[in-house]
């Protein structure tokens, strides 16, 4: 009888290794697949305000606090813009002082705890930037997805689509600006959002499943006069575009790509948010596997939608080699690989999808050039 229970004993040993282990992965992909809406992305401090004057605002010295550009700052009830270091105000060595742009709502109290994020904007549209806009559902396969339109002349519409970490409101970033250039704009809501469906298994799907919420505002887009579609996505959205590009029955209307930091290999991106979000090592080999199991995840989908040699419309890709979530190096080898369609514009000192907030001005101006062919 020994042997049998010395067997009975190594196998109860394996199961329970493997429970354990299967336990451990969910843990391990809940801190990508399961963040907040809108939380912040992992990686940055938070910071400390500790002194507030008129146009000027001290915070907490960091690498995050001292990157250039204009960044929005959100605490509790509170939501402020900064823009420029003043390096040339007096101020403690612990301590850098920005310009501050507005204080959209709340008060920045000293003590009070922020963090920087690349929404600039807060509200809508109207209430925002003064855009005439309209609020509208767009029919999905889940249910109705709550969008923003602000009208435009022209039979080109730019449909943006935001990514990790934000909402609908960070492509209120380049929306007065598409908006001065007379593009229709539509800024969607996908599932998982405000307003919009949940996911039927409450998992983000880093833009696998989610692309066809923006094929939804694509058929939406041409059904109410749009000729061609310019899709602009950040993170994720970048993801769901190249699905949308490759796969949308209406593909043909689409007549460029914008993608703003875009997540090209899902697995990496996974480790990356999880490893950032505090999961130990030795739980990292499981997050692919595990993600893979819950959501259906497949690689070989992305990797198809991103393959160069299947491009068909011009892209622009704003990307830096200061993002950690997902690779640069994989932006440059896609744009390497077909240099007589897709644009590489390098923005430095950034990090993920806040290409913009790091350098607007050129961020706007590489964006007009690539449009004027396409209106």
């Amino acid at each position: 009888m020994r042997p049998a229970i010395a067997a009975a004993a190594a196998v109860t040993t394996l199961i329970g290794v493997g429970a354990a282990a299967i336990a451990a992965g969910r843990y391990a992909s809940d801190a990508a697949l399961k963040a907040p809406l809108g939380r912040p992305l992992p990686g940055d401090p938070r910071l400390t305000v500790h002194a507030t004057a008129p146009g000027r605002l001290t915070l907490t010295r960091s690498l995050a606090s001292l990157r250039p550009g204009t960044y929005g700052l959100e605490g509790p009830d509170v939501h402020a813009v900064v823009g420029a270091v003043l390096d040339e105000v007096p101020h403690a060595p612990d301590t850098v002082v920005r310009r501050l742009e507005r204080v959209s709502h709340g008060t920045l109290d000293p003590r009070t705890r922020v963090r920087l994020t690349p929404q600039v904007h807060s509200g809508d549209p109207a209430s925002a930037l003064g855009l005439k806009h309209s609020d509208i559902d767009i029919p999905g396969e889940l249910g109705a997805l709550p969008a923003w339109f602000v009208p435009g002349a022209r039979d080109t519409w730019v449909i943006t689509v935001h990514g990790l970490g934000t909402t609908r409101e960070h492509p209120m970033n380049i929306m007065e600006f598409l908006s001065a250039h007379h593009f229709p704009v539509l800024d969607l809501a996908y599932r998982g959002d405000l307003g919009a469906p949940r996911p039927p298994d409450g998992l983000a799907h880093l833009g696998d499943s989610e692309w066809r919420d923006l094929d939804a505002a694509i058929r939406y887009a041409v059904r109410h006069g749009a000729a061609r579609v310019v899709l602009h996505g950040w993170s994720t959205g970048a993801s769901m575009a190249l699905h949308a590009a490759a796969n949308s029955s209406l593909r043909d209307r689409i007549s460029g790509l914008v993608l703003d930091s875009p997540v090209l290999d899902w697995g990496t991106t996974l480790r990356n948010l999880a490893a950032a979000r505090g999961t130990p090592g030795p739980l990292l080999p499981l997050v692919v596997r595990a993600a893979q199991g819950r959501t259906g995840l497949h690689g070989d989908r992305l990797l198809e939608a991103a393959d160069p040699n299947g491009l068909r419309v011009p892209t622009l890709i704003f990307h830096g080699p200061d993002d950690t979530l997902a690779p640069w190096g994989l932006s440059r080898e896609l744009a390497a690989r077909r240099p007589e369609l897709i644009t590489l514009h390098t923005v430095r000192h950034a990090p993920h999808a806040a290409m913009w907030n790091a350098a607007p001005v050129s961020y706007e101006e590489a964006l007009r050039r690539f449009l004027t062919p396409l209106m």
